[in-house]
């Protein structure tokens, strides 16, 4: 069995344009995203998911001087450029982490890798938002995915957003869903770098933050961006 991982990123953004190689202290956010990914999976097994957009030439032009594997697909169809793939590099598992969660919840990425071999077809930590935002981690069966795709292509919303359907429809295929309840207080919180505000706050935090990033507790880093939320 292939696990693998696809991180979706793209560089133009409305709210923070640039956003995937925006610099945070040393590195750019996605390598901030890889290299915390890295330190789980083998590298063959991490992939960057970009569009065949001249506007991700940049980002296809990073992962090519960093030697880090990347695909390209559709810029609209999100869903499309993400089994895609998972299909190109054989992956029979196909976890999704968006390029802009700098706070990768390596918890739950490894969690799911063991009860990978129980067989289910989809998991999640989205449901019920006990996680912050900006640490979502979700895994699908790859054949289970693509059983569901044509009906995923019906809906504009759908391709845009990889797993909504699968919210939508909630009895479809076999699924575990991942809670955190070790911090509470953790819910709602903001830590994906949508804005620029976000950008400035998670600066401030990485200041604060030991390193590498991925091995602050969940409470280490839920308390700093309260101390960093409203301090210059």
């Amino acid at each position: 069995m292939r696990i693998g991982c696809i991180i979706l990123a793209r560089y133009n953004s409305s709210r923070l344009p640039g956003k995937a190689l925006i610099m945070f202290d040393d590195k750019p956010l996605l390598r901030h995203v890889y290299d915390a990914l890295d330190s789980v999976f083998t590298s063959d097994n991490i992939v960057v998911a970009t569009s065949n957009e001249s506007s991700d030439d940049t980002i296809a032009d990073y992962c090519q001087r960093e030697q880090i594997n990347y695909y390209r697909g559709s810029l609209q169809n999100v869903a499309d450029r993400f089994i895609s793939a998972a299909q190109e590099n054989s992956f029979d598992y196909a976890m999704r982490i968006n390029g802009d969660n700098l706070f990768v919840e390596l918890t739950t990425v490894r969690k799911m890798i063991l009860d990978a071999q129980k067989s289910q077809d989809f998991y999640s930590n989205v449901p019920g938002r006990t996680f912050p935002f900006g640490m979502s981690v979700e895994m699908v069966k790859t054949s289970f995915y693509e059983q569901v795709l044509k009906a995923i292509n019906e809906s504009a919303n759908y391709q845009e957003h990889v797993t909504l359907y699968l919210y939508d429809h909630s009895k479809m295929g076999n699924r575990k869903y991942y809670v955190n309840d070790e911090y509470p207080e953790a819910s709602g919180v903001h830590l994906s770098i949508d804005t620029p505000q976000d950008s400035k706050i998670a600066q401030r935090m990485l200041k604060r933050l030991s390193k590498p990033i991925y091995e602050n507790e969940l409470s280490t880093i839920v308390k700093t961006y309260h101390l960093c939320q409203h301090h210059e």
